[in-house]
């Protein structure tokens, strides 16, 4: 997994998704549920490339993606892009391992 910090590098993970499937966490480091989400999304093994921003190390950043998708925010919320959209997103408790699977296999 690697983290994602600027606007930039959000950028660059959408052009990647126009030519693969990417994966993209929003984590808040204060948060019981998103640490679980975290965890999950760590473990789950996949060749799909993995991101992960830090919504409060990165607020304008988490804006800018919420934006950009039309998708509201929330924490932990972990998408899967495709062509520089969410073909599937998730939130809070729904991001488990069964769930991630499903999602790769019905859009990966």
């Amino acid at each position: 997994m690697k983290e994602i910090k600027s606007i930039e590098d959000w950028e660059s993970v959408v052009e990647q998704s126009n030519e693969e499937s990417v994966f993209l966490l929003k984590h808040s480091s204060t948060c019981p549920v998103s640490a679980a989400g975290y965890h999950a999304f760590e473990k789950f093994e996949t060749d799909i490339p993995k991101y992960y921003l830090v919504v409060q190390a990165s607020r304008p950043l988490s804006n800018e993606v919420a934006s950009d998708l039309g998708i509201r925010h929330e924490s932990p919320q972990l998408f899967l892009l495709k062509d520089g959209k969410a073909v599937w997103n998730a939130s809070h408790y729904s991001i488990s391992n069964s769930k991630i699977k499903l999602a790769v296999e019905a859009n990966g």
